[in-house]
């Protein structure tokens, strides 16, 4: 399990998809991308969508995902990905009063109980004080990081 901070980009990818029977459907589709600008998030899952899909394909929808980190599992069976808000827990100095402030993170494994291990495992190791208010299964069908898949540019 390892986490990855970046600024998280949600595409919507519509195409023409072959279905399980062999016929043509046209469908919607949600991702994600790291990257610095809208215009680079496009040109992002553009490149991405076009190793995967053979026809044309239209990039419906790009926003600002709400994510504060990303917790990517290396486990073969982690294909779907889930969002955990979790209440970080800080006791204001003056008034002595717990203070709760939430923070989204996107976690892929495989079940939902899953998903709350991997928070665990990553929170596990640092000092934060913290509660895990919800767990959902997205929509996302794939999330993709920078540098990940990128290959070396050869000069």
């Amino acid at each position: 399990m390892r986490s990855r901070t970046a600024t998280w980009f949600e595409c919507k990818i519509a195409y023409e998809k072959t279905m399980e029977d062999g016929l043509q459907k046209k469908v919607t589709e949600n991702y994600v991308v790291d990257a610095l600008s809208f215009t680079e998030a496009e040109k992002r899952i553009m490149e991405e969508m076009s190793s995967y899909i053979s026809g044309e394909f239209n990039v419906k929808d790009i926003k600002i995902a709400p994510y504060g980190e990303v917790f990517f599992s290396d486990e073969e069976l982690a294909d779907r990905w889930y969002k955990c808000k979790l209440q970080y827990i800080t006791i204001d100095e003056k008034s002595e009063k717990e203070k709760r402030s939430n923070v989204n993170f996107l976690v892929q494994a495989g079940t939902l109980k899953g998903a709350v291990n991997n928070v665990e495992s990553v929170m596990g190791g640092t000092m934060i004080d913290y509660v895990i208010a919800s767990v959902a299964e997205t929509t996302l069908m794939d999330v993709f990081e920078y540098g990940k898949n990128d290959k070396p540019e050869v000069e």
